[in-house]
């Protein structure tokens, strides 16, 4: 009988299980976490812009005593702010992907 596992063989298989898995997982991971940094990034710029219009509304109702005047119309303008922002954060994400994507199929093709 054997007195334990062989070394070789053992590191063998785990040479063979990395070369199946190969580094895709890694990647994926990486990417999942990019994604959730974007998407939170986007809703820190969407909850800022309501934050500053609605502070600025209030500090001007309180400064004009035009009770809820100003803060409507502040808060709607950093809603707006705050969505324009994201769709540029979007588009930046977006250019970005296309570039990478082109970079890809430029190497692939051997160029």
């Amino acid at each position: 009988m054997s007195e334990g596992p062989d070394p070789n063989r053992l590191a063998e298989l785990e040479a063979r299980i990395k070369a199946a898995k190969g580094d895709a997982g890694a990647d994926h991971m990486e990417e999942h976490y990019s994604q959730a940094q974007h998407a939170w990034r986007m809703v820190t710029e969407l909850v800022a812009g309501l934050g500053i219009g609605f502070g600025i509304g209030y500090g001007l109702d309180a400064l004009m005593g035009t009770a809820p005047l100003m803060m409507l119309i502040f808060t709607i303008l950093g809603l707006v702010a705050g969505v324009k922002v994201m769709i540029k954060t979007a588009q930046e994400l977006q250019d970005e992907n296309m570039a990478r994507s082109s970079d890809a199929q430029d190497e692939s093709e051997g160029k």
